[in-house]
């Protein structure tokens, strides 16, 4: 038995020990991607018995994921509901038209591609070195409207996640002046859809570790990916930077979202600050004026799995 036998038998043992460490924590990321989103489902009512969702899928890793986390709780949810995949190519130079079909051809979920050059439209209006998302946000919201009215869908699903949810939340606090965030459910502006953020508690690691282990063919968006100035992107790299410099901070900021104390801010249309009367009965929520304020050291998540929350119909 020579030495160099022994070193190719331990390097071989080393390489199978690895391999099946990355495939348990792909099944773990598997099982927690599973159970966030049906979590989100659960907790905010987003698909019911008999839905059709239109599952809005741009080539990026967020809604390759969704449509895939989508996919596989349909099957598993004790409640009956269809998907379609719908793309809206937006006739950008250069954009790889096979690529979508041909994977959701794969998966085999229905789907629909719509056809709208809004490319020609945004940078005639836009001045050069201006921002485009704004115009090509409207545009694109307007015919998905539309395409889900005529494909006959109840929900709309967008593939936003808890880190973009945070961003907006800063983007309206820095920029608009407004506490004003990105729900997870909600009516459309023109009334006729309700619009459904299924990755709602995702976080964007998670999402980037999927697409890598899925393997998703991801289409750049080259129309506003190469503005590098835009202030989502700024607020972005804050948000990384906190959590990099003090984990369990951005947990406890989306906690604040859902931890809402309309008396303890400064809106007079969300409380009645003037007509506020003593009512001689204690309230833990009352003001503490007088006392030292006191914060608790955030707790880290942990990283249990729990299985996936079941949906209910209703």
């Amino acid at each position: 038995m020579s030495a160099q036998w022994i070193d190719d038998k331990l390097e071989s043992s080393a390489r199978v020990q690895n391999s099946m460490k990355i495939e348990r924590e792909d099944h773990k990321l598997e099982k927690r991607l599973c159970r966030e989103v049906g979590r989100a489902i659960v907790d905010f009512n987003m698909i019911e018995e008999g839905d059709k969702v239109m599952v809005c899928v741009s080539g990026g890793k967020d809604s390759y994921a969704m449509l895939d986390i989508l996919l596989k709780l349909q099957k598993r949810a004790p409640i009956k509901f269809e998907l379609i995949a719908v793309n809206l190519d937006q006739k950008q130079p250069g954009f790889p038209e096979h690529v979508l079909p041909e994977y959701l051809a794969k998966v085999g979920v229905p789907f629909h591609i719509e056809n709208q050059d809004t490319y020609s439209i945004v940078t005639r209006v836009i001045p050069e070195g201006k921002t485009l998302c704004s115009l090509c946000s409207r545009l694109r919201r307007g015919i998905l409207y539309r395409v889900a009215g005529e494909l006959g869908c109840t929900k709309i699903a967008l593939g936003h996640h808890r880190d973009d949810m945070l961003q907006t939340f800063f983007l309206n606090m820095f920029f608009a002046a407004k506490l004003k965030g990105m729900p997870p459910k909600l009516v459309s502006d023109d009334g006729k859809n309700i619009v459904i953020r299924p990755m709602a508690y995702v976080t964007e690691k998670d999402l980037t570790r999927w697409a890598q282990v899925q393997n998703f063919p991801i289409i750049p968006c080259t129309l506003c990916g190469s503005q590098e100035n835009l202030q989502r992107k700024q607020v972005g790299n804050m948000l990384r930077e906190w959590d990099k410099k003090h984990p369990g901070r951005l947990e406890n900021m989306f906690a604040a979202l859902q931890n809402i104390v309309p008396s303890h801010l400064m809106d007079s249309q969300r409380h009645d600050f003037k007509n506020i009367k003593t009512t001689g009965v204690a309230d833990a929520d009352g003001d503490k004026g007088f006392d030292a304020e006191e914060f608790k050291e955030p707790k880290l998540p942990g990283h249990a799995v729990i299985g996936i929350t079941p949906m209910t119909s209703g």
